[in-house]
């Protein structure tokens, strides 16, 4: 696996890494493609971290490292934008203002609330927050679908009291079904994000009988990334991809160029 779809740089509020350093990272691993994805996340919980870049410099530096490297890697210029019912409007017109190569959107506030911080979770319990995240995404999918695909779709395991101890796609077969068959139904893809081995959870977001469901119903359209936001990170733990896809019955993953999918086998 040499394409990652899911990369951080110091133009996200999360990350210290400057694009350079990334880049070097991916020609010391022999990458052959790599899509930054920066966070966009408008209307952020107030007091919390400011997850909207500047878009002029992150654009200038992409170019700068695109002719920089134009002989030696695929460099693509992406968006990852956190969604909340009432930022359809503002994103269309956000998207229509650059040229993307792809979008990813993901969950990460539910009903004004980051479930990356345990205030969450407090004297909550924690099946009931879990359900109150996928529930969001069904609100979300409702009302906006101008993503490529949809990140991370189990993000809240990283952080529950518990992680994944008490979590399986069974357990929230009825929501996740639905959520998979909007993503089917209106054509958006779905991301196998590998971070998930970093934060302990012993395998990837989402759980892969969630990919498994995705490919029964007819869902094609995977993308694969590490959401790296330090060189370190970069392709984290490509190695279990194509063991991961195969035994989910996916034979193919998917890259994007200008908003377009190809597929390329595994």
């Amino acid at each position: 696996m040499k394409a990652d779809f899911h990369i951080h740089s110091s133009f996200s509020s999360d990350s210290k890494s400057p694009m350079a350093d990334m880049v070097a990272r991916g020609l010391m691993l022999g990458m052959k493609t790599m899509c930054f994805t920066e966070h966009l996340d408008y209307d952020f919980p107030e007091g919390e971290v400011i997850f909207e870049p500047d878009m002029n410099a992150y654009y200038e530096e992409y170019k700068r490292l695109c002719e920089q490297y134009n002989d030696q890697i695929e460099l693509l210029f992406g968006i990852e934008i956190g969604l909340q019912p009432h930022l359809g409007a503002r994103y269309h017109d956000f998207l229509a203002s650059w040229p993307f190569d792809f979008v990813i959107g993901s969950s990460h506030v539910v009903n004004g609330r980051d479930p990356y911080y345990p205030d969450f979770f407090n004297g909550r319990d924690e099946t009931k927050c879990y359900q109150e995240y996928f529930d969001s995404i069904v609100e979300n999918l409702k009302v906006y679908s101008e993503m490529d695909v949809y990140g991370h779709i189990d993000y809240i395991v990283r952080y529950g009291p518990d992680k994944n101890k008490y979590y399986s796609y069974a357990k929230y077969r009825e929501v996740l079904d639905e959520i998979l068959r909007i993503l089917v139904d209106k054509g958006i893809g779905l991301e196998l994000n590998m971070s998930g081995f970093k934060y302990g959870l012993g395998q990837p977001n989402p759980h892969p009988d969630i990919l498994k469901r995705y490919r029964q119903l007819g869902g094609e359209i995977i993308t694969v990334g590490s959401d790296g936001h330090c060189p370190e990170h970069l392709a984290f733990e490509f190695a279990k991809v194509k063991n991961i896809m195969t035994d989910c019955g996916i034979r193919y993953y998917t890259v994007y160029r200008g908003r377009k999918p190809e597929f390329i086998q595994i």
